[in-house]
């Protein structure tokens, strides 16, 4: 559900996963994702089910009927099948694994509880907690990408559930990928002081605050805004850049920058802060979610959420202290904890002790039939 032209963290997330394993391991990762038509590449790897577009869902598909997806999981005839979110699809995951009698393992993403009550009112709240108890209840395991969202797990009664943090290239998202050019090429002052956001222009994301924040500060504060559909405040200094769907690029407009800035208060792990404090830069988040994993005083500055006088002074003091020794302390903490090799080595650790129908422990490091050692390697980026 969760891929789409627009797609940003979750798809990089399985991206990076699938380009792992062809890198580092005798696997086959195979993805069953909505499209416009039904398709299979000949290696079973890319599987689409037609599926119509949302109206305003900027290319997104949910999908009406669950026995296509059912269907299509069962022909691959997968040891493991894991469920990127907890609708519809979860469900066809769910059969397909009972059909086959294989684990299904599903991925919090999303923290759906306070999502739907940001959208629809606090009254969902106890409805949709029943929900992920009656869905994730079904499975055999649940990742969450950060301590906080598997708290929340085992607090609605889930015991089955592991703390699977995501993770970062830092061969692609790296100081090194800065470009002195970029900002006279995108008409931004050369003194300007550049904030930038990546990501989807949605609620949860609040973009107000960042743009309230920044006319608040004023120059030499500048906003690059990064992403599909993104507002065009005509009172404060800005520039958007379209959805960018190579890696590279992305990279290369954060390493570009001189902080990232982030006003979401519902992340789950928060991928494009790590990879902008991979690329060098200090983030400057809100006290929410999980956010305060990633982020503190000695990598940024965290403000209070939806409050844009709380993040103007977060803003400022970053670049009251030294920027640049806060951006390589958060560079330094990202490759010493959220690199992709180890991050994958331990999650599949896990799905092999899942298929060998054992207990999954905290501390478990296992390969599952790498082809080398995946953590004597850098990882290749080809595959994205």
């Amino acid at each position: 559900m969760f891929w789409g032209p627009a797609s940003g963290g979750v798809r990089r997330y399985i991206l990076a996963k699938r380009a792992y394993c062809v890198a580092y391991t005798g696997l086959q990762h195979s993805l069953v994702v909505p499209g416009a038509h039904k398709a299979r590449t000949d290696d079973g790897v890319l599987t689409t089910c037609t599926v119509p577009a949302l109206p305003i869902g900027k290319g997104y598909r949910f999908p009406l009927r669950a026995q296509p997806w059912v269907d299509a999981l069962i022909e691959l005839k997968p040891d493991v099948i894991e469920a990127g979110d907890p609708y519809r699809l979860a469900w066809a995951a769910i059969r397909a694994g009972r059909s086959l009698d294989v684990p299904v393992v599903g991925f919090f993403h999303s923290d759906l509880t306070r999502m739907t009550a940001l959208r629809f009112g606090g009254w969902t709240r106890a409805p949709i907690r029943r929900y992920i108890q009656h869905l994730y209840g079904h499975m055999d395991w649940v990742f969450a990408p950060s301590q906080i969202m598997t708290e929340r797990l085992h607090g609605l009664g889930l015991a089955r559930v592991s703390t699977q943090p995501l993770g970062v290239d830092t061969d692609i998202f790296t100081p090194e990928r800065r470009d002195e050019t970029l900002r006279a090429r995108l008409g931004i002052p050369a003194k300007a002081r550049l904030l930038v956001y990546a990501g989807r222009n949605a609620i949860e994301k609040n973009l107000n605050v960042l743009i309230d924040a920044v006319r608040r500060l004023g120059a030499p504060y500048h906003l690059l805004l990064i992403g599909p559909d993104m507002p065009r405040p005509a009172d404060i200094a800005h520039t958007v850049v379209d959805f960018v769907a190579d890696p590279l690029i992305l990279a290369g407009l954060l390493a570009s920058s001189d902080a990232l800035v982030h006003a979401g208060d519902q992340e789950t792990f928060g991928l494009v802060i790590a990879e902008g404090m991979a690329a060098g830069l200090p983030v400057i988040g809100v006290h929410s979610g999980a956010v305060p994993e990633l982020v503190d005083e000695t990598v940024g500055a965290l403000a209070w959420p939806n409050n844009p006088v709380s993040f103007a002074a977060a803003i400022d003091s970053v670049f009251a202290r030294n920027p640049k020794a806060l951006g390589l302390a958060a560079r330094a903490r990202v490759v010493a904890t959220f690199g992709w090799p180890a991050r994958f080595h331990h999650m599949l650790g896990d799905l092999r002790q899942l298929r060998l129908r054992g207990e999954i422990q905290p501390a478990t490091v296992l390969a599952l039939k790498p082809a080398i050692n995946p953590l004597q390697v850098n990882q290749s980026h080809d595959a994205n």
